[in-house]
């Protein structure tokens, strides 16, 4: 059983260390990692604002490594949701 768990272990290093969509996905890599734009991004927000936010981030981010115009209008989605949400509670506030 020991060989295996280090077999998989070896494995899994080896993963990781080449091509890794779950750890270090090619299109959210650049001289700042995408999670931490967003996370620093996000800081202080709660709820929709943050979720928006941090979506706008992301599809803009990786659109030309991706999914190109669609990514972009994904970003846009966020944002118009973004806004209206802003301008209800801006609203609901006067």
């Amino acid at each position: 059983m020991s060989d295996l768990k280090t077999d998989l272990g070896d494995a899994y290093e080896k993963m990781r260390n080449n091509h890794d969509n779950v750890h270090k996905p090619a299109h959210y890599q650049g001289k700042v990692e995408c999670i931490d734009a967003i996370e620093s991004a996000v800081e202080g927000l709660e709820g929709i604002e943050a979720v928006c936010t941090a979506n706008v981030i992301k599809y803009v981010y990786r659109w030309k490594k991706k999914n190109g115009l669609e990514d972009l209008e994904k970003a846009m989605w966020y944002l118009v949701k973004l806004t209206r949400h802003l301008k209800e509670k801006d609203r609901e506030l006067s």
